[in-house]
């Protein structure tokens, strides 16, 4: 049994369903995410473990205890929310020693623990200050710190980076799983952003109306997707349109262009369509590359995104986008110049 086991979990508000026979096992001091988009379900299933929604059905264990009886202050969790939640009329200090002085525990103590734990996250010098003198991510320093001050068995983060800017979110999520990983805590991190979710996970749950559409490890989600909702919602993905002429060899054809694939279309009869996945990554000027397949298309776009250009090109009704370094010395294609992508045909994934 793992640590954090969710079996068949499902919640319904009155008569509408928003999470479905949500199943998942998160080993004890594992960094899992949700990821999906709003509306998934993904922030109902850490309410549920937190204990401020109470499950439909299914059962929910902690370290092989039922949670379902007990309420949130029972569950030794620790949970830091998207605005905060810091009290604004407490000192950072005052803040942080909120759970440990409800839990009972001696002043020392707590002066000590609460030393321990600004340390930790860096803001041992603002111990006095109030939340409104802080800035967003000290503010959410500070609410990571109250957390984990109280030893929770679990930390739930509700996607605490939102709020901030593009670069301070970048840093903290870094210091979130370097704090992580030095304490061993159980952390189940909630978040719609799919590069955060690859960047710091063990493992990411992708949720798609209520559902778990595929568990795996970031390699596996982004290389590897389970159905074509997780293929375009993690990373931008090329979708193109194929027709089967060979399913026993493999073969199909993409407009006019003949192409082997590695994967095997034998389910399909020949004339069927088949749906087709290229990561942009995957695809390079024909004169540059090695790849064993190559598609010829006419540029419709090109855009410059600092250290890699992306181009867009039609090949037979499908848009297909490809990058590369920016180099100064290379110049890049020209809308409405024909050229020709190389790619292995092993990057070429059949979307069930």
């Amino acid at each position: 049994m793992a640590f954090l086991d969710l079996i068949n979990v499902s919640k319904s508000f009155g008569s509408l369903p928003v999470v479905e026979e949500f199943t998942v096992q998160i080993e004890k001091g594992e960094f899992i995410s949700f990821l999906g988009p709003s509306g998934c379900g993904k922030t109902t299933v850490l309410r549920m473990i937190a204990g401020f929604e109470t499950p439909t059905a299914g059962t929910l264990t902690i370290n092989g205890k039922d949670q379902r009886p007990l309420k949130p202050n029972q569950r030794n969790i620790g949970m830091v929310f998207q605005a905060y939640a810091l009290f604004p009329n407490m000192t950072v200090h005052d803040n942080v020693a909120f759970g440990l002085k409800v839990a009972g525990m001696a002043k020392p103590d707590i002066d000590k623990r609460v030393k321990e734990m600004l340390a930790l996250i860096k803001l041992d010098h603002l111990a006095t200050r109030f939340p409104y003198q802080m800035s967003g991510g000290q503010q959410q320093r500070v609410a990571l710190a109250r957390a984990i001050a109280v030893k929770p068995q679990v930390l739930l983060l509700d996607e605490p980076l939102s709020a901030l800017d593009a670069k301070i979110r970048v840093s903290l999520r870094e210091e979130i799983r370097a704090i992580q990983q030095q304490l061993g805590i159980t952390t189940v991190f909630v978040t719609h952003d799919q590069e955060e979710a690859l960047s710091i996970s063990d493992r990411i749950v992708v949720m798609n109306a209520g559902r778990a559409d595929q568990i795996g490890s970031p390699f596996e989600i982004y290389n590897t997707p389970a159905t074509r909702f997780v293929a375009s919602f993690v990373g931008t993905l090329n979708l193109i349109e194929g027709k089967v002429v060979d399913p026993d060899n493999s073969r199909i054809m993409i407009g006019d262009q003949d192409v082997t694939l590695k994967q095997s279309v034998t389910a399909y009869k020949p004339g069927d369509t088949v749906s087709l996945a290229l990561r942009p990554e995957a695809g390079s000027l024909a004169e540059s590359a090695k790849g064993d397949t190559a598609l010829t298309g006419e540029v419709i776009s090109v855009h410059f995104l600092g250290s890699v250009v992306r181009t867009r090109m039609n090949v037979a009704g499908n848009t297909i986008s490809f990058d590369m370094f920016n180099n100064p010395r290379r110049t890049s294609p020209t809308v409405g110049e024909r050229v020709t992508i190389s790619f292995k045909a092993s990057d070429l994934l059949v979307l069930p």
